[in-house]
C-alpha cells in the first residue's frame, strides 16, 4: 500500500492502557481486569512466552525433516537465525517507541494508517488460529504414543479438540493462570531437548553426520531447500510485543524478552539438531519418524526414549497453545479498541479477552473437524504453510513502520551510529520477512492473499459503519 509524502495519516486514537476499562465494559469486568487474575508478566514469563511459542512441536521432527538435505541444513539454521534476531531486535525497538497490547497491528497502524493496521490485525489473526489447528492435530500422533487415539477418526479428532480447549480454558481463567501454564510447559519440555542438545555432544560422531550437500545441488540452493522446511519453526518472535500490554516495564522488557527468547530457541534448535545428526546415522535419521527418540536409544539404549520424547513433546505443544491462543485474542482485542474489529473482541475479564479466546477456539476446532472429515492431510499441509505467508504481512509492515521511523526522524537529533545500526538491522529483517514468503511456496502464497482478500471486505464493512456512524 503506497504512502505518498504529501497525504497526512489518519492519527491513531491513543487507547487507554492496559489497566483502563474497556469501553462498555461492565463494573465487573473493569473489577476483574485489574484484580488478582490479571497479573502482569514480568521478564522471565514474557521470555518464556517468546521461547514457548517459537519451540513448539516442531523441534521434534525437524532433524529429520531437513536430513535429506545433509548437514547443510545447518548453515540455513544459521541464516535463518540471524534473521529471526533482526527481526526481534526491530520489534524491541518498536516496543520502547510504542509498548501497547497489538504488536505489528500497532506499529503498522501508528505509522501508515488504519488500512494498514488492519491488514496487519486481520493477517496475525489467521496466522495464529490457524497454527493452532495445526498444533493440535500433531500433538495427537504424540498422544497416541502415550494412549492409542489414532485408531479411529472421531477419537483423534476428540482428543485434538480437548488439547485445543484446556488452553483455552486456562486463558479463560486469566493472564495469571497463563503466565504459570507457560512458564511450567517451557520449563518441563526444555529438560528432554536439553538432554539431547546437551547430552548428545558427548556422544557425538562426526562418522554418522553424512555428506555436507546430500542433495546434489548447489549449496546456496540447498540451503534455501532447507530454509523452507525451517521456516515456520521460527514464527512467534513477535510474542512479547504483541501482549506487550500485559508485560511490567514494557519499554525495556519487550524488547529484552524477544532477544532473549529468541536466541535462547536458536540456540536449543542447533544444539538439538547438531547432537541428532551426530548420533543417528544419517541413513537411519532421512526414514525417521521420532528422531529425538532415535538419539536418546543411541545415546543409553533401550526404547524408553519414545515415551519420554513423546510426552515432551506433548508439553511442549500443550504449552505453545497456551501461548498462542492468547495472542491470538490480544490483537483483534487492540484492534476492536481503535474499530477495526467488531467490538466484542474488546470486551475482557481477568486481564484477557475472552470473546477474541473463544472465537479463535472455535475457527481452530471447526478447521480441526474438517480436517478429520475431509480425512486429507494435504489440505491441512497447506493451510499450515499459510500461515507462514500470513505472518509475514504484519512482519513486513511492523519492519516497514520501522523504516518509517528511521526515515521520519530528525536529523539533527539522531545519534548516527544508532540509526547506521538500527538500519542494518532493519534491513536483514525485511529480508527475512520476504525470504519467508518466498518460503511458504506458490500454493500457500495463493491461499494467503485469497484469506488477506476476503478481509478487505471485511474492513469495507466497518469503515463504512464508522463512517455511516452505525
Amino acid at each position: 500500500m503506497p504512502v505518498t509524502g504529501t497525504a497526512p495519516q489518519p492519527a491513531p486514537s491513543a487507547p487507554p492502557t492496559p489497566e483502563a476499562p474497556t469501553p462498555g465494559a461492565t463494573a465487573r469486568d473493569r473489577h476483574d481486569d485489574t484484580g488478582r487474575h490479571a497479573r502482569r508478566f514480568g521478564l522471565p514469563v514474557a521470555t518464556a512466552l517468546v521461547m514457548g511459542n517459537i519451540i513448539g512441536g516442531g523441534i521434534f521432527l525437524l532433524p529429520a525433516s531437513v536430513a535429506p538435505y545433509g548437514t547443510v541444513s545447518l548453515v540455513a539454521f544459521g541464516v535463518l537465525t540471524v534473521g529471526a534476531i533482526a527481526l526481534a531486535l526491530v520489534f524491541g525497538r518498536l516496543a520502547e517507541r510504542d509498548p501497547r497490547t497489538g504488536g505489528p497491528y500497532v506499529y503498522a497502524r501508528e505509522a501508515f494508517g488504519d488500512f494498514a493496521g488492519f491488514l496487519a490485525a486481520w493477517s496475525y489473526w489467521i496466522t495464529t488460529w490457524v497454527s493452532n489447528a495445526a498444533l493440535a492435530v500433531a500433538a495427537v500422533g504424540y498422544l497416541d504414543v502415550l494412549i492409542p487415539v489414532n485408531g479411529h477418526r472421531w477419537t483423534a479428532c476428540l482428543a485434538a479438540l480437548a488439547l485445543q480447549w484446556l488452553p483455552a480454558l486456562a486463558n479463560f481463567a486469566g493472564t495469571r493462570y497463563v503466565g504459570a501454564v507457560q512458564l511450567v510447559s517451557t520449563v518441563l519440555k526444555f529438560v528432554p531437548l536439553l538432554l539431547v542438545a546437551v547430552g548428545g555432544l558427548f556422544f557425538f560422531d562426526p562418522a554418522k553426520l553424512g555428506a555436507f550437500n546430500a542433495t546434489g545441488h548447489s549449496p546456496v540452493g540447498a540451503v534455501s531447500a532447507s530454509a523452507a522446511l525451517l521456516l515456520f519453526s521460527y514464527l512467534g518472535v513477535e510474542s512479547a510485543a504483541v501482549s506487550a500490554g500485559e508485560v511490567r516495564n514494557a519499554r525495556r522488557n519487550v524488547g529484552r524478552a524477544t532477544v532473549i527468547g529468541t536466541a535462547g530457541a536458536a540456540l536449543v534448535y542447533l544444539l538439538g539438531t547438531l547432537s541428532v545428526f551426530g548420533t543417528v546415522p544419517h541413513d537411519r535419521l532421512v526414514r525417521s519418524a521420532a528422531p529425538f527418540s532415535d538419539a536418546v536409544d543411541a545415546m543409553f539404549g533401550g526404547t524408553w526414549g519414545g515415551w519420554a520424547v513423546a510426552l515432551a513433546a506433548l508439553v511442549s505443544m500443550t504449552g505453545c497453545l497456551n501461548g498462542w491462543t492468547l495472542l491470538s485474542a490480544q490483537t483483534p482485542y487492540a484492534a476492536a479498541r481503535d474499530g477495526l474489529f467488531p467490538a466484542a473482541f474488546a470486551r475482557r475479564r481477568r486481564g484477557v479477552p475472552t470473546v477474541g479466546v473463544g472465537v479463535t477456539v472455535v475457527l481452530a476446532s471447526l478447521l480441526t473437524v474438517y480436517n478429520y472429515v475431509s480425512g486429507s492431510a494435504k489440505v491441512f499441509e497447506v493451510l499450515v504453510l499459510v500461515t507462514t505467508f500470513t505472518a509475514t504481512v504484519p512482519y513486513l509492515l511492523a519492519t516497514a513502520a520501522q523504516v518509517f521511523h528511521l526515515a521520519a526522524g530528525r536529523r539533527e537529533a539522531v545519534d548516527r551510529a544508532r540509526l547506521a545500526r538500527d538500519a542494518v538491522v532493519t534491513a536483514v529483517a525485511a529480508a527475512f520477512s520476504i525470504w519467508l514468503v518466498a518460503g511458504a511456496g506458490y500454493t500457500a502464497v495463493y491461499q494467503g492473499v485469497l484469506f488477506l482478500f476476503a478481509g478487505i471486505i471485511v474492513y469495507a464493512v466497518l469503515a463504512g459503519r464508522r463512517r455511516g456512524g452505525g
